[in-house]
């Protein structure tokens, strides 16, 4: 590795700690975490500051810097959770040939904020923006699951003779939903139209995005387990970019139990 390549991926390790932290790191601390020399350190972290990405406060915490402020102030929050969904989402396209969908939770609403379309002609439906009840859709499943948007506490409107109506049915729904890690729904939005979906999270423990395949039941129904365990990976993934932690050792055990 050259001595250049081996400086930006020091320094993009510090800054990464820096911007992730949850509480601003110490020198001492950053030191310890990187293991690099104070020295290298010390040096990094000047570059750094002069370059406005991080900025050192009066307490000796490092924090982002104004850089980072000031992209965020030109940009929108949900243009950027889309551009960086992108890369998973083509990563689940490519993988499965199926509609991929990212939705957020609004209000008690889900929205459908960006596709990529299925590579069969049969399935292809553009869904951005389409209203669908959350009880009948997979990633609505994943919001009522996390809390994200309040659950019913009336009659639901039946789409097709598979479509939960009972709330009762839907909280058990829900808590398989909590067990797995995914949600299903298998016709209950159209006939023939399966879908699954995953959590996204961020810095904190809150869902806010999920992470759809949906497509014909004779192509989806038979591989659920699969499709899910593949979605639920790429979900993590993307949350990990958006901030959320990496799993802990025990948490990687009793996943793979």
């Amino acid at each position: 590795m050259s001595t250049g390549t081996q400086a930006i991926d020091r320094a993009a390790e510090l800054l990464s700690r820096v911007v992730l932290a949850d509480e601003k790191p110490g020198f001492g601390e950053l030191v310890t975490d990187t293991g690099l020399a104070k020295s290298t350190a010390s040096r990094l972290l000047q570059a750094l500051e002069r370059h406005r990405l991080v900025h050192r406060d009066d307490t000796g915490g490092y924090a982002a810097g104004a850089l980072f402020a000031l992209y965020a102030s030109r940009h929108e929050p949900l243009d950027e959770l889309i551009a960086l969904a992108q890369p998973t989402m083509q990563e689940l396209s490519d993988a499965t040939g199926e509609t991929v969908n990212l939705a957020v939770p609004r209000t008690n609403t889900v929205v459908q904020v960006a596709q990529i379309d299925a590579t069969f002609l049969l399935g292809t439906v553009n869904w951005v923006e389409v209203d669908v009840p959350p009880h009948c859709s997979a990633l609505g499943k994943v919001f009522y699951a996390a809390g994200a948007i309040e659950l019913p506490t009336d009659g639901l409107e039946r789409r097709t003779a598979r479509t939960v109506t009972d709330p009762s049915d839907l909280a058990r729904q829900l808590r398989e939903v909590l067990a797995k890690g995914y949600a299903v729904a298998l016709g209950e939005l159209e006939v023939g139209l399966d879908a699954i979906a995953a959590p996204v999270t961020a810095r904190g423990p809150e869902v806010i995005a999920a992470l759809g395949i949906s497509g014909p039941s004779d192509r989806i129904n038979h591989r659920l387990d699969a499709l899910g365990e593949l979605l639920t990976h790429h979900a993590a993934e993307l949350s990990r970019a958006l901030g959320a932690p990496a799993p802990t050792a025990t948490q990687r055990k009793e996943g793979a139990a």
